[in-house]
């Protein structure tokens, strides 16, 4: 498979958990945010959205624009962050502590795979938990924004725009790429399910789980353009469905062994299942 970057999500109020900063709960002896950081180790470019915290070396960090935003507008501050050429990204909440790096494997497996004429091709109408009507439960237009971390230094950017920035990768070269990740493909991705956007799990309810995704690049770059033209330029507090419309998703139930990798923390009680079944 060819390299990756990935892209996590560690902001929100976590209102259901007395507002404390979630990612660095810890589950199993570790903060979750670097368990999930332990499951893209193997990434080219490791991104963290909207943490005031300590990282490992070599993990750059970002801000949302507003700071709070929500997950479409963190995303959009990671993706200006990515190195020309990245074709393939990771877009994943910081509180999946089961996460693992061969669960991210099936993922770029199954969106490397060309789209089947027996597969959805579109959103459908399903509700993710992650993805309520207006902000996800990670992020709220209302949290403070955290101070900078050290990864930050005087020569990183201002905040970043929803949309794009200076450090926007310019598009690939359709020549340059193969068909699935051209431009013109990603269009097709949108058009005729040829190829899928993203691949995301799906968990034993069959609810997309968009949190816990692989995303081509240009099709994600293409989609936040969307949902920013119908919202006045503005991905401040856009649902994570506003962003998937018309996007063709390769679906993908967890066939291995150990517990879901998707498996999200949004409550007290989700942190004493999640050290479960990590003992």
């Amino acid at each position: 498979m060819k390299g990756y970057a990935a892209i996590l999500l560690a902001g929100g109020a976590a209102r259901r958990m007395g507002g404390v900063d979630k990612p660095a709960r810890a589950v199993g002896g570790r903060p979750m945010l670097h368990r999930v950081l332990d499951a893209v180790a193997d990434a080219d470019q490791r991104i963290v959205v909207g943490s005031s915290g300590p990282l490992p070396r070599g993990v750059r960090t970002a801000r949302e624009e507003p700071p709070g935003g929500g997950p479409v507008a963190a995303t959009a501050a990671g993706l200006a962050w990515l190195d020309p050429g990245t074709t393939t990204v990771a877009v994943l909440a910081a509180d999946l502590p089961l996460l693992t790096t061969a669960a991210v494997a099936e993922l770029r497996r199954a969106l490397d795979d060309r789209q089947s004429s027996d597969d959805p091709p579109a959103l459908d109408a399903r509700q993710s938990r992650d993805d309520p009507p207006a902000l996800d439960a990670r992020q709220s237009r209302d949290d403070p924004p955290p101070a900078l971390d050290a990864c930050h230094s005087r020569d990183d950017p201002p905040a970043l725009d929803a949309r794009h920035s200076r450090d926007d990768p310019p598009a690939l070269d359709a020549a340059a790429a193969g068909p699935e990740d051209a431009p013109a493909a990603a269009r097709r991705e949108t058009l005729d399910g040829r190829y899928a956007a993203l691949a995301c799990y799906v968990d034993g309810d069959g609810r997309r789980q968009y949190l816990c995704a692989v995303w081509r690049v240009p099709a994600l770059r293409a989609a936040l353009d969307r949902l920013a033209a119908t919202r006045g330029g503005s991905l401040d507090g856009a649902p994570v469905r506003g962003l998937l419309a018309g996007v063709a998703v390769r679906e993908v139930s967890w066939s291995g062994s150990g517990p879901p990798p998707w498996f999200d923390c949004d409550t007290d009680e989700d942190v004493r299942r999640a050290e479960e079944w990590t003992r």
